[in-house]
């Protein structure tokens, strides 16, 4: 039992180490992976913490509210545009075909 937080903190940083390898960005969370490394190994338990920490809530992100695009095609304003444009040139169209065609 006394070994438990050792062997805790050991699987903390494997998995931690490893993630951070996986991580496509060569500069996770603006820092470079040799120093994350270092971070999740040199501090036992804080150093993995900050890698969930970032991972999960990373501060530098543009905040949540805020909208980096649109979600749907009708909260698009240039597809808005170009359906009204497709709509006005079907009507166009439709008006210049002769009658019972």
């Amino acid at each position: 039992m006394r070994y438990l937080p050792y062997l805790a903190a050991l699987a903390l940083a494997v998995y931690c180490v490893v993630d951070i390898h996986q991580h496509t960005d060569p500069r996770p969370y603006r820092l470079p992976k040799w120093a994350w490394y270092l971070i999740v190994i040199l501090v036992p338990f804080l150093g993995p913490a900050a890698w969930f920490f970032m991972r999960f809530v990373d501060p530098f992100e543009d905040s949540p509210g805020k909208n980096k695009g649109p979600v749907a095609p009708d909260d698009d304003m240039d597809y808005l545009r170009w359906l009204e444009q497709q709509e006005r040139r079907r009507k166009r169209e439709e008006g210049k075909r002769p009658e019972g065609s």
